[in-house]
């Protein structure tokens, strides 16, 4: 019943009498709208999925690091993936033990006893902290994949829908011509096949551009809080692992 109520719905309000009477072309322009609209809202779902994912495993790894030494988490190979604070962690302390030639002369079983012991120079922890601003933008650029699709979609479908009925209209204005004779009745089935270009590509720009605007708004707030964890795990690492002078 409710589905009825909805084919009853559009029917009234003209959009399926506006349908029938498209173009070929209006069509067309239909069908890669909707296939945006698809598209939009595949990466909408995915990217919410993924940045509540990332929230709630940064969680985790920062409760379990804030509870113990700083370097236990790595020691013990906790894992705690889509967190890019996470990643940013391992990243540095793969370096700092890279640096100190741990991995090559003790191997990872000794990794307890050895880590605590590590002391580097301040050439060593200056590639520490290239590893970890290489894995800031490794990270950044992972969480503002696919947003390049919701903003194709958001400024693109209103010109695209435009597209369709600028050209619906003027095979309407052509088929008069052809005619030879103006009215209303010969216009209006043209016209209002042309119009449902403009209405579809506002109804895909609409949901894309308020998506866009959310999830940019949420990945700068997650990149800000990364690069933040950044600075702490930077100044933690040279306290405890850089060679006095």
């Amino acid at each position: 019943m409710e589905s009825l109520a909805l084919v009853n719905y559009f029917a009234a309000a003209g959009l399926v009498y506006a349908f029938e009477k498209a173009t070929l072309a209006s069509k067309l322009i239909l069908f890669l709208l909707l296939l945006a609209s698809s598209l939009s809202w595949t990466v909408i779902f995915v990217k919410l999925g993924q940045l509540r994912y990332a929230r709630r495993q940064t969680r985790r790894f920062l409760q379990r690091l804030r509870t113990d030494a700083w370097y236990l988490p790595y020691v013990n190979r906790e894992r705690f993936p889509g967190s890019p604070e996470h990643a940013v962690y391992s990243a540095a302390f793969r370096e700092l033990l890279h640096q100190a030639h741990a991995l090559s002369v003790t191997g990872e079983s000794s990794l307890e006893t050895l880590l605590p012991e590590i002391l580097v120079k301040p050439p060593a922890m200056k590639a520490v902290e290239g590893a970890i601003e290489r894995e800031l933008g490794t990270q950044g650029l992972y969480l503002e994949e696919q947003m390049v699709l919701l903003a194709t979609a958001a400024s693109g479908a209103p010109f695209l829908g435009l597209l369709g009925t600028v050209w619906g209209v003027m095979d309407a204005f052509s088929d008069i011509a052809v005619v030879g004779k103006a009215s209303l009745a010969a216009m209006a089935p043209g016209v209002s096949g042309s119009l449902i270009c403009t209405v579809t590509g506002l109804l895909v720009a609409i949901p894309a551009l308020f998506a866009y605007n959310f999830l940019i708004a949420t990945i700068r707030s997650q990149v800000i809080r990364m690069e933040n964890f950044a600075a702490e795990l930077q100044s933690e690492i040279e306290s405890r692992f850089l060679e006095p002078e």
